[in-house]
């Protein structure tokens, strides 16, 4: 729909009734995603993989020689794996399908005369917007009202000149995008100066750019970029595949020259395919990157780009900002100084406030939005209204004609007001040294200036100069703040507390191995201040104005051996990233604001705030913060440590479990025995192997010390050497033992299915072990951690299974076995376990010598 007519007030907006009536009317505010795969297409892809393709080979080979029991056994197993891939598909899209809601661009909108942020898909026809500089435009909408806002089309228009936006007179209809001064804005554009408020006219698919993509025929959703370590592990099937299809093709034509018998020796040749094909890999990087996504997003932390889940655990410097991140973002005023007095937070709260004191608050207010959204500039309205209401101090009546904004480096932004009579009023706010030289202090003001304000550094405020003055009648408006005449009015002390939680986070970032790094645009004392009281403990601090003087080379040297950093100007945060990474740090850059992108973009991982930030900050990150918390910054990385360190696990328990696989299915035909492993025998193992290596290993809780030790290197291969030993050590010790159990059955005359029942039961067995020994692998000792219930139920479906295969005897004549007495069977049951067992134990007994795959 795209009426605009709304049923709340201008300023009310709409209830939030209307809003979700609205919402289940039209639908979300989205264009229509990319197309999700049918149940059937899921089917298909399932059958068109490897292993599945091999067992239906098998059954077909069985169907033709008349074995149809064998057959239907192994399309069960066809149909066992494809559920368990389809359920690990569906878990996978379910996870990504919430990291898109939560991707979605944030919104202010004011609902039931509050502010409301919230995610772009929920603006529904009517809500009354808030746009500010940065914003992405959520919605095709009328302005009602701007403060200079200009806004970037060229999205649809192809037009780069941004146009300048002017108030809806109530009668002009909705038209399309292009040229200057017009009273709409439009979907996906977006907000590069000034600000606006508009009333949404159409959402969605209704919108320009939904006409647009409907045109073109494109979809909004876009297939993720395959991360380094979906490209290592994919490059790494394919060598060995080409390896097994050669092997697969040799063991074929020994088969069946040496034994005459052409359809037992492609059965052979089939298995070992099935022996040697790691398919899981793909699956496993695919799973774990996508529900590691899911998690950051549980703990307020949302992956844009996947990779980031990979990079999270490489991180050695974090450098984040210090207003909303590492303090609460709820500031008030605590301290007023002017014309030598001073006026403190006590005070302010139980008593009138002195005369001296109404032209600082006052032009404090005039240098604010009118309606502002700064949790400073809204402290300002505040104090305001309990000490001024109802007085000469307070201009409601008055227009605002122009915003001078923070550029050309100085700390200060400025209003210039028109009276009712005609006068014009300038007043301005910012750093004390920006404003004293605004208002041309001399050495001596300037000395004074600068003492008051470091005082109330020292306090842990944060300090802003307010200067003030009225234009000559006739006169015209200058372009910069430096032509304004300009009185200095005092000092306003700010305090924003800082969250009780960041203390502990910085200590537990300290012990893993990772700088933080204060980087903000406060004063210097108020930076260092902080710094204090969050625990960084190197308190020199490094100014924008001194990293300007310096080269590439110094800065890069100088920044090593500094954790703050004050005045740093978007552009400055930007060179720091730079020369942080020369040295070889992994950098992880917080930021909110429009210039903050291209230092967002350089950093290894660009994280955007999601309550304060400007969509074109969040678009340029890698991550977002939900919750605008260095904690849940801190939690970040904690996960991704545990992600990488349950993966290697995982991938180290694939390569040990197809080493006893491969060798039983090639040792027999090269020494003469009879086959040990038939396909349904390695379809059975794949239903162990296939959960174990995506549920059990992702699940894994992560080990209490994984912030406890240093940062992995960023090019770590996910292959290492030690981890290819430490799996090719378990899989041979396993196939060793199981060789030699089969050897002693041979050599006492045992029958084919006899041997066949001790190696496959002792497989399984072992195969068990290898799970719980990866598992452990990760784990520290003496140090407790959560337990892991996907693994008792693996482990436990695994037994009961082997359990009925064995017991059953319509079972145990499909997969070719013999009873076994008690003895045997304990004896089968017990080579499997003692492979495992003695790893863990001589891990126990030397465990750097056996250092697993997170070592």
């Amino acid at each position: 729909m795209t009426e605009g007519a709304t049923s709340g007030t201008e300023e009310q907006g709409l209830t939030e009734a209307e809003a979700a009536a609205r919402l289940r009317a039209d639908g979300p505010n989205e264009l229509r995603g990319a197309s999700t795969h049918s149940f059937l297409s899921s089917v298909l892809g399932v059958v068109r993989e490897p292993m599945t393709a091999l067992l239906l080979g098998c059954g077909v080979i069985y169907l033709f020689i008349g074995d149809r029991q064998e057959a239907l056994m192994l399309l069960g197993f066809v149909a066992l794996i494809a559920a368990i891939t389809l359920f690990q598909e569906v878990k996978t899209e379910r996870a990504l399908d919430a990291l898109k809601s939560l991707a979605s661009p944030r919104a202010l909108v004011i609902r039931e005369g509050r502010r409301r942020r919230i995610a772009g898909r929920d603006v529904v026809r009517g809500d009354l917007l808030v746009l500010a500089e940065g914003d992405r435009v959520p919605a095709d909408a009328f302005v009602l009202s701007t403060a200079g806002c200009t806004a970037d089309e060229s999205l649809l228009t192809g037009e780069s000149v941004p146009v300048l936006k002017v108030p809806w007179n109530g009668a002009e209809p909705f038209d399309r995008p292009g040229g200057d001064g017009r009273p709409f804005v439009y979907a996906g554009t977006l907000v590069l100066q000034g600000g606006a408020r508009a009333r949404a006219h159409a959402t969605g698919a209704h919108t320009e750019m939904g006409r647009i993509a409907g045109l073109l025929g494109r979809e909004s959703g876009a297939p993720q970029p395959a991360t380094r370590l979906q490209h290592e592990t994919r490059a790494l099937v394919w060598r060995i595949a080409a390896a097994a299809g050669a092997l697969s093709v040799l063991a074929f034509v020994l088969y069946a020259l040496v034994r005459h018998d052409w359809v037992k020796g492609l059965l052979a040749g089939l298995t070992l395919a099935m022996a040697i094909l790691p398919n899981e890999l793909p699956v496993v990087v695919t799973v774990f990157m996508a529900l590691g996504a899911f998690r950051l997003s549980r703990r307020g932390v949302l992956a844009r780009r996947i990779p980031a889940v990979e990079t999270l655990g490489s991180a050695t410097v974090l450098c984040v900002d210090k207003t909303g991140t590492l303090t609460q973002n709820r500031m008030a005023v605590s301290r007023l100084h002017a014309d030598g007095l001073e006026l403190t937070a006590d005070r302010l709260g139980r008593e009138s406030l002195p005369e001296p004191f109404h032209p600082l608050l006052e032009y404090s207010i005039l240098a604010s939005r009118p309606d502002p959204f700064d949790p400073m500039e809204r402290a300002f309205h505040a104090l305001g209204r309990i000490h001024l209401e109802g007085s000469e101090h307070l201009h409601p009546d008055w227009t605002l004609e122009r915003e001078y904004p923070m550029q050309g480096g100085v700390f200060a932004v400025g209003q210039l007001w028109r009276t009712l009579d005609g006068q014009r009023m300038a007043a301005v706010k910012g750093a004390p040294e920006a404003v004293g030289a605004l208002a041309r202090l001399d050495g001596p003001e300037r000395e004074a200036l600068s003492a008051a304000a470091a005082k109330m550094g020292r306090d842990g405020l944060r300090v802003l100069a307010v200067a003030g003055g009225a234009l000559e009648p006739g006169a015209v408006p200058p372009s910069g703040m430096a032509a304004l005449p300009l009185r200095l009015l005092g000092l306003v002390g700010l305090v924003d507390p800082v969250r009780e939680t960041v203390p502990a986070a910085v200590a537990e970032c300290r012990s893993a191995g990772i700088r933080v790094a204060v980087v903000s645009g406060d004063h210097p004392v108020t930076v260092q201040s902080v710094g204090r009281q969050v625990g960084i403990a190197r308190t020199t601090v490094l100014t924008g104005p001194e990293m300007r003087a310096m080269s590439d080379e110094e800065l890069g040297r100088r920044a090593q051996d500094v954790d703050l950093f004050a005045r740093v100007l978007p552009e400055e945060k930007l060179r720091l990233v730079r020369a942080l990474r020369e040295d070889g740090e992994v950098v992880a850059m917080t930021g909110d604001g429009v210039n903050d992108a291209p230092a967002l973009r350089a950093a290894d991982i660009g994280v955007a705030m999601g309550e304060r930030g400007t969509d074109v900050a969040r678009e340029a990150a890698q991550l977002v913060l939900l919750d605008d918390d260095f904690t849940s910054l801190a939690a970040a990385v904690r996960i991704g440590r545990r992600v990488f360190d349950n993966l290697r696990n995982a991938l180290a328990y694939l390569l040990a479990v197809h080493v006893p696989i491969l060798g039983l299915t090639l040792i027999p035909i090269a020494v003469g025995w009879p086959l040990v492993l038939l396909p349904a025998h390695v379809a059975f193992l794949h239903l162990v192997i296939d959960p174990a290596s995506s549920v059990v290993f992702e699940a894994e809780p992560e080990d209490a010390a994984v912030m406890r030790r240093p940062p992995r290197p960023t090019r770590a291969p996910l292959f290492g050497s030690r981890m290819l030993w430490f799996g090719a050590v378990q899989g041979a010790l396993v196939l060793g033992l199981i060789v030699a159990l089969l050897g002693w059955a041979r050599a006492h005359g045992r029958s084919e299915e006899d041997m066949r029942a001790l190696g496959f039961g002792a497989l399984v067995v072992g195969n068990l072990g290898l799970v719980l020994l990866n598992l452990e692998a990760g784990r520290r000792r003496g140090v407790p951690r959560e337990g892991n219930p996907a693994v008792w139920w693996v482990v436990g479906g695994t037994l009961v299974l082997l359990a009925l295969v064995f017991l059953v005897p319509p079972l145990r004549a499909l997969f070719r076995l013999e009873a076994l007495g008690p003895a045997r069977l304990a004896l089968a049951l017990a080579v499997g376990a003692a492979g495992p067992l003695l790893l863990a134990a001589a891990r126990r007994l030397a465990p750097n010598a056996m250092a697993g795959s997170t070592a």
